[in-house]
């Protein structure tokens, strides 16, 4: 009999969360209000150091809001990696200022600290690294020339809860930091996103611009938008959150039993990880020799029913929708990554057997081709 598949992602969605959402429903308060209100403050204690958060309809929404609410607009330029997904570049269009692609390290496959210098201009309002993949960016040093260029940082921990750097949890460097709830991330409230603010100014921008720019009914302050996340969602994602630290110890723990299953095997580089970094594994993403990688992906899908996924195959600058920003332009890091990565199941419900199974078919495919 044939193996079952299994899948690169997985939700999990239980009892608890089934009961919570019966009882907003069963209350009839089911857009933004207690539910929401509570779950801001719980994420923010859990995740961000108690800082003021704000819970949106989406996290890309939380990243252009966030973007708006810091005051980034029209004739600003901010620095963010093409090696991403579209929703970074998007979020800084939607402001009506310009996203600058930079290159990435090849190491943990960040925002490169040299690169970043190389593209400060005058118009530059900002840097928007990604904590990609769950592994925080080199913090020391994007801090380092932010400070002496007088730049803000603007935090995209879409794929990070939980992660940290020096001790310091990813959602407390930024002047804010937006955390993705989508389904497929390492806690979800079906959909959604958070927004940890650095101050008071920043939150309440947020709040005005997710409700029409009003916080008291009726009394419109500014041009907003309907980015309001339903108490359903957050009954939802209250749940997750008292589950997500055993979910990321088990990501952690699947991460190591990759890591040492696959050593050694030739033309596979399993992930690494700063010595100054906790990596929570939103995606366990090894680098295949230059070719082979879509070869091995449809031989683990077809062969051996194990799933992957690309993360990301196009770079932000060379999309349809976002080289207008980029003509030109070269960046062979983030090249070469977009060839060469794989990311495999590693997520909470894979059991030993799962992780033997994804193991012995890496191994495999990936020597079929030496």
């Amino acid at each position: 009999m044939a193996s079952s598949f299994i899948p690169p992602a997985k939700p999990i969605i239980g009892q608890e969360e089934r009961e919570a959402v019966d009882r907003v429903l069963r209350s009839g308060m089911i857009a933004q209000g207690p539910e929401v209100t509570a779950f801001e403050q719980e994420f923010g204690a859990h995740f961000a150091d108690g800082r003021e958060t704000v819970a949106v309809n989406s996290g890309t929404s939380g990243q252009h809001l966030g973007l708006l609410a810091a005051g980034v607009g029209p004739g600003d330029e901010v620095i963010v990696p093409s090696f991403t997904f579209a929703a970074t570049g998007n979020s800084v269009a939607l402001t009506g200022a310009t996203p600058v692609f930079v290159d990435i390290e090849p190491e943990f496959f960040t925002l490169d600290p040299e690169a970043v210098r190389a593209a400060i201009t005058p118009r530059t309002k900002g840097i928007m690294p990604v904590h990609l993949y769950g592994h925080p960016f080199l913090v020391d040093q994007i801090e380092a020339i932010a400070r002496e260029h007088g730049l803000a940082i603007y935090e995209d921990a879409a794929q990070a809860h939980g992660a940290s750097w020096n001790g310091r949890q990813v959602g407390t460097i930024g002047d804010f930091a937006m955390f993705s709830l989508y389904p497929t991330k390492n806690m979800t409230s079906g959909e959604g996103g958070m927004v940890t603010c650095a101050s008071e100014a920043i939150a309440r921008n947020v709040r005005l611009l997710r409700n029409q720019g009003m916080e008291t009914q009726y009394a419109n302050e500014v041009i907003g938008f309907n980015a309001r996340m339903t108490d359903v969602h957050a009954a939802i994602g209250r749940v997750q959150l008292t589950k997500v630290d055993a979910w990321t110890a088990q990501r952690q723990s699947n991460a190591a039993a990759l890591n040492a299953g696959l050593a050694g095997v030739a033309g596979v580089q399993t992930p690494k990880v700063h010595e100054n970094a906790i990596h929570v594994y939103h995606q366990y993403t090894v680098r295949l020799d230059a070719g082979e990688r879509d070869r091995i992906r449809e031989a683990l899908n077809q062969e051996h029913n194990v799933g992957s996924g690309v993360y990301y195959p196009i770079p932000n600058h060379r999309l349809p929708s976002l080289e207008k920003y980029a003509p030109g332009l070269d960046l062979p890091e983030t090249e070469r990554a977009a060839a060469e990565v794989l990311s495999l199941p590693v997520h909470p419900s894979l059991s030993e057997s799962d992780l033997e199974r994804i193991i012995a078919a890496v191994t495999a495919v990936a020597g079929a081709g030496a």
